[in-house]
C-alpha cells in the first residue's frame, strides 16, 4: 500500500489522483472517476469532488493509496 501525505484537512478525489501520480492531469483524473475506475474505501466513487480525509484508502489500477 502506498502512503500519501497531505498537508490539509481534506483533498478532493480528482486532485488526489493528480497528487499521488495516478493521473497526469486533472482532466485524466476526471475521466477515471466518471468511468467508475476509482474506489474509495472499497466502494466505487463517481464524485470527483469527494472530500478525502486522513486514513481514507483510494484504489485505482490495482494500487492502493492510503492518505496519511
Amino acid at each position: 500500500m502506498n502512503e500519501i501525505k497531505i498537508n490539509t484537512e481534506f483533498i478532493k478525489l480528482d486532485a488526489f489522483l493528480k497528487w499521488c501520480g495516478a493521473a497526469s492531469t486533472g482532466a485524466e483524473a476526471k475521466i477515471y472517476v466518471q468511468e467508475g475506475d476509482v474506489l474509495v474505501n472499497g466502494e466505487v466513487c463517481i464524485q470527483r469532488g469527494k472530500k478525502l480525509k486522513i486514513n481514507d484508502v483510494v484504489t485505482f489500477d490495482n494500487e492502493d493509496y492510503k492518505i496519511i
